[in-house]
């Protein structure tokens, strides 16, 4: 009886792709929050500016799971 490694490799790579999004969006959000705060500190009528380019980086995560999924349901 043969055993077919396709869904294993699947999920591999569907949490490979999460994981992804999940570590560039820490990485990213982590400068942009510094530097946020020190300009907010700064210039408090900056808070708008500076919410905007904090949840920029917040698309990376839901790219990967977009993709997680895609290849989890085999959509391509």
């Amino acid at each position: 009886m043969a055993f077919d490694y396709t869904h294993a490799l699947l999920a591999i790579a569907a949490s490979i792709s999460i994981a992804g999004g999940l570590i560039g969006t820490g990485m990213a959000q982590q400068g942009i929050g510094a530097a946020g705060m020190g300009i907010i500190a700064e210039k408090p009528e900056k808070f708008g500016q500076v919410l905007v380019f904090f949840v920029i980086p917040e698309t990376l995560w839901i790219i990967g799971f977009v993709l997680g999924i895609i290849l989890l349901l085999g959509i391509l």
